[in-house]
């Protein structure tokens, strides 16, 4: 025969309705403590995206964006685009500055996190001296070497004073330079995140297989090529749709630097959004411009979740 401790003879017993009852508080709770993100995310988020779509399908122009009543044009500003020539040229500008961006991102992250995997003191304050650079706002940066890259800046100072040059290069008035330097500057920035990552996951590798492959007699090229390179193939690929994404939707950059210029040389879609609606103030097409990126991005972040997921499952 069993016998019942003081403190379960005296516990009461729940019934089945008021667990769900508390349960049921609970929930509600929870819900109360998300209306203000909901409030936040409605009005600032979902609320501007409507809008967007709206103009996206209807004539909006100077004359009839406050009235609110926007005549319905249905795919008519799409059709438009297809045909529109800044449109056309800011399609190949776009794939050229994001694959600027892309590959030396990628490539000076990861030779930086080479560079840096041992931990000291120098490692230290690189990577110190990389994160305040990354957290600095793209307007300053942008600033900063847009004054660097003028004809008698610092950059052409050095190359002349090397002998690497006689005259003063214009980066950012030739089309190409212009497109080339604002790319590069956007992937300068983008080396200190890549290589952070790149180093976190460098240092995850289990030592263990190092040490076997040293044993074996293979070089430290060796333990790269064929041990953690390709331990680093999920972090690579969740990495470059997170710089794709970072060099499609860039603005800052080529607004401060060259304004979209010379001409539309570096006009990539997100800058040729912004010109249709407030230069030329064609909102419809300047909206369904904004559309096509959103599209773009929101398929990117779709393809980094399967991955994520795929990674964590594996």
């Amino acid at each position: 025969m069993t016998t019942m401790r003081p403190s379960q003879r005296h516990r009461p017993r729940r019934s089945p309705r008021g667990l769900r009852r508390r349960k049921n508080r609970k929930r509600l709770r929870f819900a109360l403590f998300l209306v203000p993100a909901v409030i936040y995310l409605g009005l600032l988020g979902v609320y501007p995206l409507i809008n967007l779509l709206l103009m996206s399908v209807s004539k909006v122009d100077a004359g009839n964006i406050v009235q609110g009543s926007w005549p319905f044009v249905g795919l008519g500003n799409a059709g438009q685009l297809i045909h529109l020539s800044d449109f056309q040229q800011s399609l190949p500008v776009t794939i050229v500055y994001v694959l600027v961006v892309v590959g030396v991102g990628m490539l000076g992250g990861l030779a930086a996190a080479v560079v840096l995997e041992q931990p000291g003191y120098l490692a230290g304050a690189v990577l110190a001296l990389m994160v305040f650079t990354w957290a600095m706002p793209p307007v300053v940066l942008g600033s900063l070497w847009k004054f660097l890259l003028l004809p008698h800046g610092l950059v052409n100072s050095v190359l002349m004073g090397l002998g690497l040059d006689s005259q003063p290069i214009y980066w950012l008035v030739r089309r190409v330079l212009a497109l080339l330097s604002v790319a590069l500057v956007n992937s300068w920035a983008v080396v200190p995140f890549t290589a952070l990552v790149y180093r976190a996951a460098l240092l995850d590798v289990p030592p263990d297989v190092i040490d076997a492959a040293r044993v074996d007699g293979a070089t430290g090229w060796q333990q790269f090529l064929f041990i953690k390179l390709p331990l680093l193939l999920p972090v690579t690929l969740i990495l470059t749709i997170l710089t794709v994404v970072y060099g499609f939707r860039s603005f800052d950059f080529i607004y401060v630097m060259t304004y979209g210029g010379p001409g539309t040389a570096t006009t990539t879609l997100p800058f040729l959004s912004y010109r249709l609606s407030f230069i030329n103030y064609n909102f419809g097409l300047g909206s369904a411009v904004a559309i096509l990126t959103i599209l773009v991005v929101a398929g990117l972040a779709y393809a980094y979740v399967r991955i994520t997921r795929r990674t964590e499952g594996s």
